[in-house]
């Protein structure tokens, strides 16, 4: 132990009764910062002088000028609806009808569900689309499908998805894909093909229709079986 003594407590007089009274000592002794710490202490205030007010005046501009953001947010919301409904009501024609000649000035009409514009202007794109074709005997040639691809600067229809053509005398003849030349009333292609009637039925590889469904060829490997004596 060192030969340090605790202070003598202070005495002071009690006011009501003038006799001398004790003080203690105090607790802990009183700290005092550092000249580092009450240099950063400055620096700090100092800051926050600066940046207080910047992030009021900053609030304010926000505060100002968020109206005027919702309402640029609002035309651009309308702006874009507006797009989006109208554009496909421009190009779009539910149940269209195309009727023309062909190079013998035979009639044959083309309707379906829906015809989409391209933007291609002789292109249109059609949900399920038929194809009625007149023969020069008076007879006809119907052929229908799932979608199809009209160019009417050709007088040519794609076809695809179960496409079916029926010829007038009861034959029939299903396949995946056909290509149809108006102008010549012509059809063909290259998909596996099934066809029946009264001759029979018939699997092939392909089939070409020629003269106004006048005339079927079935190409690739084909096998039939015919009905009766034929």
């Amino acid at each position: 132990m060192s030969g340090r003594k605790d202070p003598a407590p202070a005495m002071t007089l009690d006011p009501v009764t003038a006799a001398p009274r004790r003080m203690l000592p105090p607790s802990r002794e009183r700290w005092a910062p550092s000249a580092g710490q009450i240099a950063r202490r400055r620096v700090a205030v100092r800051i926050a002088k600066w940046l207080f007010p910047l992030a009021g005046v900053a609030l304010l501009a926000g505060i100002a000028i968020w109206p005027e953001i919702d309402r640029m947010e609002d035309r651009a919301r309308v702006s874009f609806r507006r797009v989006v409904t109208a554009a496909p009501d421009a190009v779009r024609v539910i149940e269209p009808r195309y009727q023309g000649l062909d190079e013998q000035n035979r009639p044959y009409t083309v309707t379906a569900d829906i015809a989409a514009q391209t933007d291609t202007p002789d292109l249109v794109d059609l949900a399920r689309p038929r194809a009625d074709i007149l023969l020069t005997d008076g007879s006809w040639v119907l052929l229908e499908s799932q979608a199809g691809r009209f160019d009417k600067a050709r007088n040519r229809l794609d076809l695809t998805g179960e496409v079916t053509l029926w010829q007038d005398g009861g034959n029939m003849l299903v396949t995946d894909a056909a290509e149809i030349d108006l102008n010549e009333g012509a059809a063909s292609g290259d998909r596996p093909v099934a066809a029946q009637g009264p001759f029979g039925t018939l699997v092939s590889e392909g089939f070409r229709l020629t003269e106004r469904g006048q005339v079927v060829v079935f190409t690739g490997r084909a096998r039939a079986m015919l009905e009766g004596g034929q």
